[in-house]
């Protein structure tokens, strides 16, 4: 799957992550659909590296999951960084 496919996803991968973790991402759905971008790119880069590029389609259930689970983890880290941030200041 090229870069835009993996955009795409992204972009249903936000509106996931805003829907499972409500409270943990600051900023709107803006922030989430950007989170889901970055997550499912993380994710696809993940998955390229363990099993190759030629499995990797925007169709493919394993491409879903892991651009899912590559969204909830950059959210949480984004969530962990920004919530230590608003209780320092």
């Amino acid at each position: 799957m090229g870069f835009i496919g993996w955009i795409i996803l992204g972009l249903i991968v936000g509106a996931i992550v805003k829907a499972v973790m409500p409270g943990r991402v600051g900023g709107g759905w803006v922030t989430s659909l950007i989170l889901g971008v970055v997550g499912a790119i993380v994710g696809g880069w993940i998955g390229d590296l363990l099993f190759g590029g030629g499995t990797m389609e925007f169709w493919n259930l394993g491409s879903w999951i892991l651009a899912i689970v590559g969204g909830l983890v950059v959210a949480g880290i984004y969530g962990a960084i920004t919530g230590r941030n608003k209780t320092n200041a």
